[in-house]
């Protein structure tokens, strides 16, 4: 029996680019691809790319055990709120019923993020972690997050795999860090973190960092992180078994950069477009924070949570699998004028 597939999150900035290259992507046989839409339009946009639009309610348990039952769903990949889980647990619940009544293997991606692998997290950062590390489950389960954002998202990680494996269902954690790059989708075409630095900039006249220490984060541009969000579904497809549950975790990423680096590269091209006054790149103080924080729309003691903080995460687990990134870590300052000219034009 071939697979039916469901993608939910498919008008954001990755979902929209993995939706894109799926389309233009030589996978194995399945025989439905559905994504989850909310308006015609977005019906429309996505039946270019070869995709079914199906709508429900995903704060409806009833709507979504029926979506998920009646359209004998088998693989979900979930990008849309990487910090609640009751929708993800409904989800997992009505596979292990199209499971019991088609006999297939089934299986539930959930997107997630760095921020949950990192110093936010109380992760440890003095030496490299790799994402097929066998630990990682235990550093998550036992980290005591810094924020309450970040506890929550763990909380939903943990109840994610805990809910998958007793109900016999496949899981996997993939794990987003800084993207970039032009999305290639029909909706949002920008990254997050590459927008926080450009609008904090442009509140406060200058860019400004977080952090008197240089930290370092893995970084990935948006293709590469559609092209492991496909490499996972094309091991399924094949019925390869890949890590899973506890050991189902996968980074996009083909590197890590200095924050530092990342600031002072956006900084030269904001200073080219007279959006900050010049190109130097400051240790905020208090005020700068306040001004930083209304720019992102949180608190001044928030703002390291977007914008700086170390991550020491590596990604193995998709070379493992058949993964490989095109663009190096580097890339993402070579990048750098053109991702600032791209988000200053959406705004």
């Amino acid at each position: 029996m071939s697979h039916n597939i469901l993608v939910t999150g498919a008008s954001g900035y990755l979902g929209g680019t993995l939706l894109a290259q799926w389309a233009s992507t030589k996978l194995p046989a399945y025989q439905k691809l559905l994504v989850l839409v909310r308006t015609d339009e977005q019906s429309e946009a996505v039946k270019q790319y070869g995709a079914e639009p199906i709508r429900f309610n995903i704060k409806d348990e009833a709507s979504v055990t029926t979506a998920i039952i009646e359209n004998k769903i088998t693989i979900i990949y979930f990008l849309i709120d990487a910090t609640a889980y009751e929708t993800q647990v409904q989800m997992i619940k009505a596979l292990s019923e199209v499971k019991k009544q088609t006999g297939q293997d089934v299986h539930f991606l959930h997107t997630s993020g760095a921020k949950l692998f990192s110093s936010h997290a109380g992760f440890p950062t003095n030496a490299p972690i790799a994402d097929n590390d066998p630990a990682l489950y235990h550093l998550q389960k036992t980290s005591c997050a810094r924020y309450p954002f970040v506890a929550k998202a763990l909380t939903a990680n943990n109840t994610i795999i805990e809910t998958a494996l007793e109900y016999g269902v496949k899981s996997y954690i993939f794990i987003p860090c800084v993207v970039y790059g032009k999305g290639e989708g029909f909706g949002n075409k920008t990254s997050i973190q590459t927008v926080a630095i450009v609008n904090t900039a442009k509140k406060l006249r200058r860019v400004c960092r977080p952090d008197p220490d240089d930290y370092t984060w893995p970084v990935s541009h948006v293709s590469d992180n559609a092209r492991l969000y496909l490499e996972i579904i094309r091991n399924i497809l094949s019925g390869k078994e890949i890590g899973h549950g506890k050991k189902g975790y996968y980074l996009a990423s083909s590197g890590s950069v200095s924050w530092n680096s990342i600031y002072t590269a956006m900084a030269k091209r904001l200073a080219a477009q007279n959006i900050i006054e010049n190109d130097k790149v400051e240790l905020a103080d208090s005020q700068a924070l306040e001004g930083m924080g209304a720019a992102l729309g949180c608190p001044k003691e928030m703002v390291p949570l977007f914008l700086s903080g170390k991550c020491t995460l590596q990604a193995k687990h998709g070379h493992e699998i058949g993964w490989r990134p095109e663009y190096p870590a580097e890339h993402i300052l070579e990048m750098a004028d053109a991702e600032v000219d791209l988000i200053l034009q959406k705004s």
